[in-house]
């Protein structure tokens, strides 16, 4: 049984918890390393690793404190670079190439976004579990069978971004950037459409806007479109 404890998920920072129960694993590393240490409870180097999907801040901010607490990153080598990170806890890999943390299989992906090397992830465990984790990208050319989770990025909706805009709430140049580099609540409702969800148990949506989303249309349209349980991810 998966277990899914979000630490962090907005522009603010992201970073989640999750474990199988054998396994425990950190997605993203985007908070300050004092207040993950809070968050899990000082239980830090209970960690089989840190899965970090690209080099923005708001992913990465604790990458270097953590491998000096003893834990190992898993990035790509793109990642790395742009972080400057080295060392023996670093773990380079690549879209395409599967590797194991534990009980966790794990096969990176490329996605679309404006970094240096941006990835998504699929990880399955031994109890035939498959959770999928899909963070800004503005398209996802792959479609997966079998999937019993979803952690996907749910950051805006096009006409609250477009209302916005007509109202010089927000920049066109910020509109755009946003379009080209995010999954939007069409894109999640679009990606779900396109594959087998038939046995998806829970949804979290992830990296909600703060003023380009709206947490209750975006869990009431998810969930029409599937029967899984839908969780939004606050904090």
């Amino acid at each position: 049984m998966i277990e899914i404890l979000p630490l962090g998920s907005s522009s603010a920072g992201n970073a989640y918890r999750i474990t199988d129960g054998h396994t425990t694993l950190l997605l993203e590393a985007g908070l300050p390393y004092k207040e993950l240490q809070r968050a899990l409870s000082f239980q830090v180097t209970q960690l089989a690793g840190c899965l970090v999907t690209h080099d923005h801040g708001d992913h990465s901010k604790a990458i270097k404190d953590l491998m000096r607490a003893g834990v190992k990153v898993y990035t790509g080598q793109g990642t790395a670079d742009a972080l400057g990170l080295s060392g023996h806890r670093l773990r380079a890999i690549q879209a395409h190439k599967s590797f194991q943390i534990g009980t966790w299989t794990i096969l990176p992906f490329d996605v679309e976004h404006d970094a240096a090397e941006p990835l998504g992830f699929l990880l399955a465990n031994r109890d035939v579990d498959k959770l999928l984790f899909l963070t800004d990208s503005y398209y996802c050319r792959y479609q997966f069978a079998g999937l019993t989770h979803l952690m996907v990025e749910c950051n805006y909706a096009l006409d609250i971004v477009q209302e916005r805009v007509e109202t010089g709430q927000l920049h066109p140049a910020q509109m755009h950037r946003l379009l080209r580099s995010h999954f939007g609540l069409d894109h999640v409702k679009d990606f779900l459409r396109a594959n087998d969800i038939s046995k998806v148990e829970e949804i979290w949506l992830l990296h909600l806007s703060d003023g380009n989303s709206d947490e209750e249309r975006f869990k009431r349209e998810v969930q029409e479109v599937t029967a899984a349980v839908v969780h939004v991810a606050k904090r």
